[in-house]
């Protein structure tokens, strides 16, 4: 906390700065009768001190001004709303407490940690008063418990974005009644929370969070089938799933994603041994079933629409069971699943049977160097 001192000295600096790059306007709105007296920061209009704290980007900065006078700590309070405090290398746990009744309309709030800083007093303060909280990043918070996510729960119902990867002291009775309470979830990530992540947590997730877009669930080895199947029936808006590391996962995993998760754009099964041909399969006869779907729609489009359609991303490294002809039906599938080096985005590292699947770059390099232009024009 320390760290944001020498900040104070900055900000009359900057305002000597501003009045000697502003001599000129000033005496012209002086000899015509219009001048508006500036003597120091505090008298700048909120407007204009809400505008330079955009401009500046630093939220040391933010927290500083705050501390300036009452005016200020209103106007920040009321129009900061994204602060980060994963810079704070010492005390984050109190910074947070002295802050969080100034920002309570933040809708943004990082508190990513590279040491464990962050404790549940931390957390419930942030419950407290920010109650329009529409993300959160809590990662590597190893010494929080459960008394974070109740809060939360009980405190910020608006949230749609949650990351509390590496937060193995989480139980999953938590979780279940986080996801109770805030039922507009879209982007949730798990990573690591091998307590919390459990297959009643999932069912609960399934049940209470239809509008889920994300979830990583990387390294949470308890999950099984009976967990991801009700994920696939109950989070039909499922984009990104990360399954790396769910060692007990089968074929049933992917069979019920396949079939229940039409939009499914990336899909993690990193060491997940038990996957066989049966899931690429699966996968590969759903995409082809929604093309015919689309029918004339799609052809009239010249099959535009493919490339942004089904799996985008997929990760089977380590899934040693598989074989070359059901992971290139995966591939031929999948327009956006490419092995070449310019868009590596079929991911099978270890897999030494599977080095003859390649994507249709392969056959066609003019293809890929096409659409890597096609991309830079955006």
């Amino acid at each position: 906390m320390d760290s944001v001192k020498p900040l104070s000295g900055e900000l009359n600096n900057s305002f000597n700065t501003l009045m000697v790059s502003g001599g000129v306007e000033s005496r012209q709105a002086k000899s015509a009768g219009t001048e508006t007296s500036l003597t120091g920061w505090k008298d700048l209009p909120m407007e204009l001190l809400l505008r330079i704290m955009s401009v500046v980007g630093d939220d040391r900065m933010v927290i500083v001004a705050s501390g300036v006078c009452t005016g200020w700590r209103d106007a920040l309070g009321w129009g900061v709303a994204n602060l980060s405090l994963s810079w704070c290398q010492d005390h984050m746990n109190d910074l947070v407490i002295s802050l969080a009744h100034k920002f309570s309309k933040l809708q943004v709030l990082s508190l990513r940690q590279i040491k464990p800083q962050l404790e549940d007093s931390g957390v419930e303060a942030v419950a407290n008063y920010c109650h329009d909280l529409r993300e959160l990043d809590l990662s590597r918070s190893f010494r929080l418990s459960d008394r974070s996510l109740y809060a939360l729960a009980h405190g910020c119902p608006h949230l749609t974005r949650l990351n509390i990867s590496g937060c193995s002291n989480f139980s999953d009775a938590a979780l279940v009644f986080l996801t109770s309470q805030c039922k507009i979830l879209k982007c949730l990530n798990l990573c690591g929370c091998v307590r919390a992540a459990s297959d009643t947590a999932l069912q609960a997730i399934a049940c209470n969070c239809g509008q889920l877009q994300s979830l990583n669930l990387g390294w949470c080895d308890s999950i099984t089938d009976k967990g991801v199947t009700s994920l696939a029936s109950g989070c039909p808006e499922l984009r990104a799933l990360d399954l790396c590391g769910c060692v007990l996962i089968t074929d049933e995993s992917v069979v019920a994603l396949a079939n229940g998760c039409p939009h499914l754009r990336s899909l993690g099964l990193y060491y997940c041994q038990n996957i066989t041909d049966r899931a690429m399969y699966s996968l590969a006869a759903n995409s082809r079933v929604r093309s015919q779907g689309r029918g004339w729609d799609a052809a009239g489009k010249g099959g535009g629409g493919k490339d942004r359609d089904g799996l985008a991303s997929l990760n089977i490294s380590q899934c040693t069971a598989l074989t070359p002809p059901a992971v290139q039906a995966v591939c031929d599938s999948f327009p956006a699943l490419h092995t070449c080096p310019e868009r590596h985005s079929l991911i099978i590292s270890g897999c030494l049977s599977l080095t003859s699947v390649h994507c249709a770059c392969a056959l066609h390099p003019h293809r890929a160097g096409r659409v890597i232009l096609s991309n830079h024009a955006y």
